[in-house]
């Protein structure tokens, strides 16, 4: 496990496990270097399956990898066969948030400036993890996935990982209005464009929906190039993940 991967801060149970990768301890070159995890961006395919190798060499278990699609659905973690390949597209679901009940279900989504958030329940018996970019978030990917959970919202945590800062994060108008109910408390102006802040929008989505325990935040995956995969910097670039799991 690399000592930059980021582990959140935040107080959930010792046997909820979670992690961030970085850019930092892959195989991939050029504008995936170097840990790449994502299959879908155009990197070598051998690189990309020896870097999730050096992952789940972390993992008490093969990775549930998803096929994202910047929607809101929410697919149940299984227990999967050791053998069984780990960077083949065809075999991932889609979907974008993850939930598990079960001990050694791992759980993972890919982000290079969407905000990945992790939940779990303060006993310590769910977890998941959603792939929130502002179009999931805006059509209540967090919501679905809190339902997904069939807990009190008020006994979820959710911490918010590596994203896209506010200060970094240009949209237009066709943005803002799909967050009606939270603007303009998410977004300030420039010009005739809004910086928009992905943190402060998932939290007001997680307090509406009931969960108060909110942690993480203050990342910008475009600024810090040397630490984080940014596709709004770079465009050709590889993703990090974000994983968890019930030990």
């Amino acid at each position: 496990m690399s000592s930059d991967w980021i582990h959140p801060d935040w107080p959930a149970p010792p046997n909820v496990r979670a992690f961030t990768t970085t850019r930092a301890g892959g195989v991939s070159d050029g504008p995936w270097s170097s840990l790449n995890l994502g299959n879908r961006c155009n990197d070598d395919r051998f690189h990309v399956g020896q870097n999730r190798a050096r992952l789940c060499a972390s993992l008490p278990a093969a990775v549930n990898w998803l096929h994202q699609v910047h929607g809101t659905k929410v697919v149940q973690a299984s227990a999967k066969l050791k053998d069984e390949p780990n960077n083949e597209p065809n075999n991932e679901p889609e979907g974008d948030a993850l939930v598990s009940f079960e001990p050694g279900e791992v759980c993972a989504v890919l982000t290079a400036d969407c905000l990945p958030v992790f939940f779990c329940n303060r006993l310590g018996t769910r977890v998941a993890v959603a792939h929130a970019g502002w179009r999931g978030l805006a059509e209540g990917v967090l919501q679905a996935t809190i339902e997904a959970l069939k807990e009190d919202p008020c006994e979820l945590l959710a911490w918010l990982g590596p994203a896209i800062g506010p200060r970094a994060y240009e949209v237009g108008t066709d943005v803002t209005e799909a967050f009606a109910t939270e603007f303009p408390e998410g977004f300030s102006p420039r010009g005739d464009r809004f910086m928009m802040d992905i943190y402060t929008l998932a939290r007001l989505k997680l307090v509406a929906a009931g969960v108060h325990s909110i942690q993480g935040g203050g990342f910008c995956t475009m600024t810090e190039s040397e630490r984080f995969f940014s596709y709004r910097r770079d465009g050709i670039t590889g993703r990090m993940a974000s994983v968890i799991w019930l030990e």
